[in-house]
């Protein structure tokens, strides 16, 4: 199975973007969708109040699955069940779940409250994806777990570690899934797990109740003393977890495509080194996408902005390495010229859904912030009649002002009007909070300084 991820904690698509995106996936090799949904699912009842304002209907997610279900593609939710749950537990609602009170990153395990809230909450987005055969319970980086107090007292009581505490978590969740929904098969990360002694691994008998397991590097780090280590776990399959964007910086907004191809390269060495490694067989890839490190961190390259490095990807799975074969079929599905993976640019004007986000992120990122410091900085009628201390004070002299103004004006004017055809198209594929976030974080630190020179200036 070659699963991409939709991290929907942050620039969430409208429904309707994805009915361009899907058939994409399927004609590029992808078979499914891992689906993080976080605040964009429709909770009901006392759970309503985790909603985004910009949430998914219960038609919106009826209607992925269908558009899902006509291009092939399996649906794989994904609900975190440890930590990476600050959309839950920023909540005062829910905020005597926490591990350690002052972060709202993990749940305390040992509050029955937790596991009661994960039950309603993992039934509900189970019940709305019915014809799913998997489901994803997360579980990775669990920060501070064993910091709280009844932590502390749960392992001096019970001569017990950090891990197997984890463990005893996870093993009431599968047991949750496993007597309510016979049949369904459960992901996870692996991250807390490699910690974990051979040993506590077969006597919590995780191996046995979750027949799958997922195994991710993101770093592209062969990981075979894991693979062994989980073999002896009793782990009868494995999944990997590659990345077609958001890793490479938090507040990323240009995706680098040689970085995320020299990943996939080297999961493909470790798929090939699996067979060694009977009984474990590889069950699939998940193509990792993150939209935001977590909830509360600025949002990274955006989805129609990693397209290109997400169809290379799937082509180089696809075809066992980034072949001739592999590119030509990027570059026709994509309707590009060519790609310079170095440079990371896409040459032509291309037909994938959101390529006009793509050319005009590409202008905000490669031109923006140097052509406006160019004009302020260099122009020395600036430095020399316009300063800090002739604006703060208003005067100036106009001989003087307007040997630069007509020039600054014009960059002004051109920018702005650019802006407005920027704002337009993400508002075709996004929400407006979506919107808002991106302009604030990648256009307005830059345009703001030009705005106010002409303010000033007029």
């Amino acid at each position: 199975m070659r699963l991409v991820h939709l991290d929907l904690k942050g620039a969430a698509p409208r429904v309707s973007y994805l009915e361009q995106v899907f058939p994409l996936l399927s004609q590029l090799g992808a078979n499914g969708v891992l689906i993080e949904y976080e605040d964009m699912f429709p909770f009901k009842g006392e759970l309503e109040i985790l909603r985004s304002p910009y949430t998914y209907s219960e038609e919106d997610i009826e209607r992925i699955q269908q558009l899902a279900e006509q291009h092939k593609l399996e649906v794989v939710p994904l609900v975190q069940t440890f930590g990476h749950v600050e959309f839950i537990l920023k909540h005062e609602k829910y905020q005597h779940l926490r591990e350690v009170e002052r972060f709202p990153n993990s749940f305390n395990p040992h509050v029955p409250d937790t596991l009661a809230l994960l039950k309603s909450i993992l039934s509900q987005v189970i019940e709305k994806h019915r014809r799913s055969t998997w489901i994803h319970i997360g579980a990775d980086e669990v920060f501070h777990l064993g910091e709280g107090m009844d932590s502390k007292n749960w392992m001096s009581h019970n001569k017990g570690d950090v891990g197997t505490m984890y463990l005893k978590h996870i093993k009431e969740v599968l047991g949750f899934l496993t007597a309510q929904y016979w049949g369904l098969r459960v992901l996870m990360w692996d991250d807390m797990l490699r910690k974990i002694s051979v040993g506590a691994l077969r006597g919590e008998g995780t191996g046995s109740t979750s027949s799958t397991h997922s195994v991710s590097t993101l770093a592209g780090i062969v990981p075979m003393p894991f693979l062994t280590k989980y073999v002896e776990s009793g782990f009868e399959a494995v999944w990997f977890a590659s990345a077609f964007k958001g890793t490479t910086g938090p507040a990323q907004a240009w995706t680098p495509l040689s970085y995320h191809l020299k990943n996939h390269l080297s999961w493909l060495k470790v798929m090939q080194a699996v067979p060694r490694l009977a009984p474990l067989h590889l069950q699939g890839v998940v193509l990792t996408g993150w939209q935001r490190y977590d909830h509360y961190s600025v949002l990274c390259e955006l989805l129609p902005v990693s397209i290109p490095s997400l169809a290379i990807c799937l082509q180089t799975l696809v075809n066992g390495g980034f072949t001739e074969e592999a590119k030509r079929k990027v570059l026709d599905v994509l309707g590009l010229e060519t790609v310079q993976l170095e440079q990371s640019i896409c040459e032509g004007r291309g037909a994938f859904p959101g390529v006009e986000i793509y050319h005009m992120v590409e202008q905000v990122n490669g031109h923006l912030k140097e052509s406006i410091l160019k004009a302020l900085e260099e122009e020395s009628a600036i430095k020399g009649w316009f300063s800090p201390y002739h604006r703060k004070r208003q005067f100036g002299n106009p001989r003087n002002m307007e040997s630069f103004g007509s020039k600054v004006l014009k960059l002004h004017e051109d920018w702005e009007s650019f802006v407005r055809d920027l704002r337009a198209q993400l508002e075709r594929i996004y929400f407006p909070d979506t919107v808002e976030e991106w302009m604030e974080e990648n256009v307005n630190p830059h345009l703001d300084q030009l705005r106010d020179l002409v303010r000033d200036y007029r």
